[in-house]
């Protein structure tokens, strides 16, 4: 294995922040990570479309200075490791970067380089929005009905990986300690794995903020915390009651609550923060998705919240998404690697691109973010497409990955 460097490139300038802001420049030097699988067919394309859309929209005066950054199977090949500190070191330093979607081993194998990615740069944030895009298939009655933005505590839940195989050392000590302070309920067995869930007060009052200040900037009407605290009283539970007691402790000019609301008080002027139950909530989100702006919640109920209302306006090929701390973000395509398709140009890029978008907004170019936006609207109301999307619509044009990228160029504004 050749000795990891890692060289950024000689034009740009790096990203900083102030009072927990980017401060916009013209030439930002932005770290990428290709990905595994299919990640080697839609990441040139969301690079072609996006200096496409900045050199159109700001007439050559801007421009993003790409720095590609080893991770996945193409860094184990190369350097023995899916995840050098030299990327992870570059991220932190750079502030702000996009990746494809990484290989994650089911049951077995190595950690998940997204969780591992999270983790060492505390991105305690994963923020997903979801919303239909006009001429998108979509298995529901009025997709456009469902317009959300889902903010979804990244650091704790089961996704900290505190796991022991059965039969383990591990296992026996936490049963023993289980059953040792259990007293007076039946004993667990001895042959169980064992995950533990943990939640803190911190992280839930750090993901509600971010929620909040969301709500606040954008305009939006309510903040909806969603957990399963009738079953799990003291974590599922507990992160529900931090939630409403940080929002009316820290916001209580900005916010009122639905029990406040039912008791007599005004909504006017306000941001109204209620709660539901997960199964309830992916209820909601079918029957009544138009009374929903916000969701905070915690790690595993966003993983599958988020995916379930991707599907609802067509799934995750227009799902964009975005992991983020205080002083740094990755956006990221968020589907998987699908093998099955990589190399082919097939897959759909609509993802990452949308997730570009989300990334222009951060750095403070939301004009050029639109005007992809619009152009994805445009390409697909002219029915080119995907192949994903073809099976769905007879009537369209089925377009490869790159041709798809290059039907959105042409549609810019």
């Amino acid at each position: 294995m050749r000795e990891t460097t890692f060289t950024p490139p000689e034009s740009g300038t790096k990203l900083t922040m102030v009072d927990g802001r980017i401060v916009p420049t013209d030439e930002p030097i932005i770290p990428y990570i290709v990905g595994d699988g299919i990640g080697a067919d839609i990441t040139p394309v969301m690079l072609f479309v996006v200096d496409a859309a900045v050199a159109r929209v700001y007439a050559g005066k801007r421009k993003i200075h790409w720095w590609q950054l080893p991770a996945g199977q193409v860094a184990a090949d190369e350097f023995g490791k899916s995840l050098p500190t030299e990327t992870v070191e570059a991220i932190k330093e750079y502030r702000v970067a996009i990746k494809g979607p990484l290989t994650t081993p089911v049951g077995k194998g190595i950690r998940s380089l997204n969780v591992e990615l999270r983790q060492s740069l505390d991105l305690y944030a994963c923020v997903r929005p979801v919303r239909w895009y006009p001429g998108v298939p979509s298995p529901v009655k009025r997709a456009e009905d469902l317009d959300i933005v889902i903010f979804r505590e990244n650091m704790e839940d089961l996704y900290m990986g505190i796991e022991f195989e059965a039969q383990s050392e591990g296992a026996h000590k936490v049963i023993d300690l289980v059953n040792e302070l259990r007293v007076g309920h039946p004993p667990i067995s001895g042959d169980l794995s064992i995950g533990l869930k943990p939640f803190s007060k911190y992280g839930t009052e750090r993901i509600a903020r971010g929620a909040i200040d969301y709500a606040i900037a954008k305009g939006l009407p309510s903040i909806t915390i969603v957990h399963k605290g009738n079953i799990m009283k003291y974590t599922e539970g507990a992160f529900r009651q931090w939630a409403y007691d940080f929002y009316k402790r820290e916001y209580r000019d900005a916010v009122v609550t639905e029990k406040e609301m039912k008791a007599g008080a005004s909504a006017e002027g306000k941001i109204i923060v209620k709660d539901q139950i997960t199964d309830a909530m992916f209820h909601e989100l079918l029957l009544h998705p138009e009374e929903h702006s916000i969701i905070v919640t915690s790690n595993l109920n966003g993983d599958y919240l988020s995916d379930a209302a991707a599907a609802q306006v067509g799934g995750l090929g227009f799902a964009p998404g975005a992991n983020f701390a205080e002083d740094k973000a990755i956006f990221e395509a968020t589907h998987g690697t699908a093998p099955s398709l990589a190399g082919k140009n097939k897959a759909n890029p609509g993802s990452i691109i949308l997730s570009a978008c989300m990334m222009l907004d951060y750095i403070g170019w939301p004009e050029a973010a639109e005007a992809i936006q619009k152009a994805i609207s445009s390409t697909v109301l002219n029915g080119k497409v995907t192949f994903d999307l073809a099976m769905s619509l007879p009537e369209a044009t089925e377009l490869g990955t790159s041709e798809f990228g290059d039907a959105i160029v042409e549609n810019l504004e």
